[in-house]
């Protein structure tokens, strides 16, 4: 079996040789330079995870170009630059550069477009965007219902291409208290864009994730009813307990949750949270991963060891 059937299979709870090894969002550049000073040889990303036994996964970014804004004027006179034909061309022309490596099946393909929080976030800078739901929220519907525009033109004809492994929004929205946005606002301005595009990602059989760090609790109901069915990388540090999540919502989706704080205290402090997350592989719908990416505190030697426990439970489920 191969390593994308059985990323798939698990994501549909079904049965499979063992649960997928990835490092959903690789090594900081840090990390890694510590790591070639510490004797790791020089190799290409998707090598680099196969030298360590993961399985190969690249991420494939899609969005529409950024540019600052602060009104509806400016927004009008940028519109033609941030929705270009040559940009979804070009996410056209990288699936069918990619699809024959994809089509073998052993490297995995995580596809990220911005989504409609963060998105605007992009366009008016991080406090100003948050005044904006209050100050410009006729600007806030216009650029998120552009965005759908695009995504809805784009995408189906590059899934025709290359059918993405999963996809997930990139949103970003709640810090380790809990979201930055109350529900009465996310039901206004995210979830009538959420929906349609939900549906159509949904259609062509690809698992569809928020990508949001912080604490997640309080969001999960507004996105599951959003039509999202899965959640990364539910940061530990940020409180987010994955047992608590799978208990309220058995088929939920779920991606990371390894908390990457203890990977510097060695083997032991390890293995303790693989124990803490192994109840939660067994349940399916789990693809079991760093809850971000390996900070430079990790040595070689530490991330050897993560890599040789991470085989052993994920065949152990």
């Amino acid at each position: 079996m191969t390593n994308r059937e059985i990323f798939r299979r698990t994501l549909r709870f079904e049965d499979a040789p063992r649960l997928p090894r990835v490092e959903w969002a690789a090594w900081w550049d840090k990390t890694y330079n510590r790591w070639t000073s510490e004797g790791l040889p020089a190799m290409g990303f998707l090598e680099g995870q196969a030298y360590f036994g993961l399985d190969p996964m690249l991420c494939w970014n899609f969005s529409p170009s950024e540019k600052p804004i602060a009104t509806q004027d400016d927004y009008d006179r940028v519109r033609a630059h941030l929705f270009r034909d040559e940009i979804g061309e070009g996410c056209l022309a990288w699936a069918r550069q990619n699809r024959a490596m994809h089509d073998r099946g052993d490297t995995l393909i995580r596809m990220q477009i911005n989504g409609f929080f963060w998105y605007p976030r992009t366009l008016f800078g991080i406090e100003p965007h948050l005044y904006a739901f209050y100050d410009e929220p006729e600007l806030m519907h216009r650029i998120c219902a552009d965005l759908l525009a695009f995504y809805r033109k784009w995408l189906p004809p590059v899934f025709k291409e290359l059918t993405p492994d999963m996809l997930a929004f990139g949103e970003d929205m709640s810090y380790n208290l809990g979201p930055m946005l109350s529900e009465d606002t996310f039901n206004e301005f995210l979830r009538p864009y959420y929906l349609p595009l939900a549906d159509m990602i949904k259609s062509h059989g690809i698992p569809l994730f928020v990508d949001s760090d912080g604490l997640v609790d309080r969001m999960l109901p507004w996105l599951t009813g959003a039509g999202i069915e899965g959640v990364l990388p539910l940061e530990r540090q940020a409180g987010c307990d994955i047992n608590k999540y799978r208990a309220a919502y058995p088929k939920l989706l779920l991606l990371g949750a390894f908390d990457k704080m203890v990977m510097k205290h060695g083997e032991e402090a390890m293995r303790a949270e693989f124990e803490r997350i192994l109840p939660v592989m067994r349940s399916g719908g789990y693809i079991p991963s760093i809850d971000h990416q390996t900070p430079p505190d990790v040595s070689l030697e530490n991330y050897r060891i993560y890599a040789r426990l991470f085989r052993e439970y994920t065949e152990r489920t």
